[in-house]
């Protein structure tokens, strides 16, 4: 083989052993990146896991139904308690005497 040839096979092995690496090193960044892209996934199901319940739970509030429940529990509840324990106690003196 004369220099000619020599030089070329040279340049086509340097070549060749750049793109190898350079190759290497993009498939191992692409495995890291598809890794972190199931993190983000799995995130972001359970976000919108959450978000359906915070969504399930504003509809509640905010619709007539979940207004006038709200309302019962917070005043009418209480009062409604304290007349039932006024009748027990009232029913327990009787049953006394």
């Amino acid at each position: 083989m004369n220099v000619a040839e020599w030089i070329l096979v040279v340049i086509l092995s340097v070549t060749l052993l750049v793109f190898l690496i350079v190759g290497i090193v993009l498939m191992s960044k692409t495995f890291g990146l598809v890794a972190e892209a199931k993190k983000v996934v799995a995130k972001s199901q359970d976000i919108a896991e959450n978000a359906n319940g915070v969504v399930t739970n504003v509809r509640g509030m905010t619709s007539i139904g979940g207004t006038v429940e709200m309302l019962v529990d917070k005043y009418v509840n209480p009062k409604v308690k304290e007349v039932i324990k006024e009748r027990k106690k009232d029913d327990d003196g009787r049953k006394e005497k």
